[in-house]
């Protein structure tokens, strides 16, 4: 191999480490098996996926958070150095001018697929690019609102799909609210990986202001928050094989917190925020166990 294709293969790498590719997929392949086998779970499986209004959805959705971790890593760059060195190095593969145009690109074929849907949809996404840009110039180094908003925003995808379908069925919220805590938990997570780099570039963080250990209370009462929904689609809604999924989040939130509460090196917080982790992709592949007899039936 040349050393132009050597080149060309490592910025493909550092675009792929910038927008996370891996984390776009998984939301695609959540987009998709929640409007199957729950938002849409009455309709021909054939139909969810050739739908083309779903289809442009998920690109918007797809572009915008492509283009969101791109903004984010463009003012985060001197944080990121001190917080993740060897992911910075491969991120500063591509220069910060390419970087905002693919941002802008981006951003603009977002836009272009929403216009497919409807004009709601443009409106829609337009104001979800700018609270994302607004997040990551300003909003995230506020107290609180900054963690706040950053769970929305992951979230917010997976409104869309809500509203496309416009499934108000308690279930829905129910299962969003668990999603919900354990973004808001990754969250709070994060910010006790990333103490030093906040620390350096003056982010109003909650481990900054009021210390580790009030960090660790908020993060126990969201787990036990956490328990509510759990527990209440185990007993009082038709989830299916499902149950087990969420009988392994109530072990793992277990274990979550026996580990926070010796946790005090980074590597620590990284293992509590992969566990957080786990739990939020095992859930989204959980969602075919809900009926795994209509899984078959529909797919095969």
């Amino acid at each position: 191999m040349s050393a132009s294709n050597k080149r060309l293969l490592l910025k493909i790498f550092s675009l792929f480490s910038v927008v996370r590719g891996y984390n776009i997929l998984v939301v695609i392949i959540a987009q998709y098996l929640t409007s199957a086998f729950i938002l849409a779970h009455d309709k021909p499986l054939r139909k969810i996926l050739f739908d083309p209004n779903l289809f442009f959805l998920v690109l918007a959705s797809s572009s915008v958070i492509a283009s969101g971790y791109i903004i984010n890593n463009f003012y985060d760059s001197e944080k990121d150095l001190i917080n993740r060195p060897k992911k910075t190095m491969l991120d500063r593969v591509i220069s910060q001018r390419t970087k905002l145009s693919v941002y802008f690109m981006l951003n603009f074929a977002s836009i272009f697929f929403a216009s497919y849907v409807s004009f709601r949809a443009v409106v829609f996404f337009s104001a979800y690019i700018f609270v994302i840009w607004l997040y990551s110039y300003r909003l995230k180094r506020i107290l609180f609102l900054g963690n706040l908003i950053a769970s929305i925003l992951t979230i917010t995808p997976f409104f869309v799909i809500f509203i496309y379908y416009k499934n108000f069925e308690t279930v829905i919220f129910i299962h969003a609210m668990f999603l919900y805590l354990m973004i808001v938990m990754r969250e709070l997570v994060k910010d006790l990986e990333n103490m030093q780099g906040d620390l350096a570039q003056n982010y109003q963080t909650i481990p900054l202001v009021y210390g580790e250990k009030w960090s660790k209370f908020f993060l126990s009462i969201c787990a036990v928050l956490a328990v509510i929904p759990l527990m209440l689609l185990v007993s009082r809604f038709e989830i299916g094989q499902m149950d087990y999924y969420f009988y392994a989040s109530l072990f793992l939130l277990v274990l979550f917190l026996l580990l926070l509460f010796f946790s005090k090196a980074k590597w620590q917080y990284l293992l509590l925020h992969n566990i957080l982790k786990l739990i939020i992709v095992a859930g989204v592949f959980s969602i075919l166990l809900i009926d795994l007899d209509e899984v078959i039936n529909r797919v095969f």
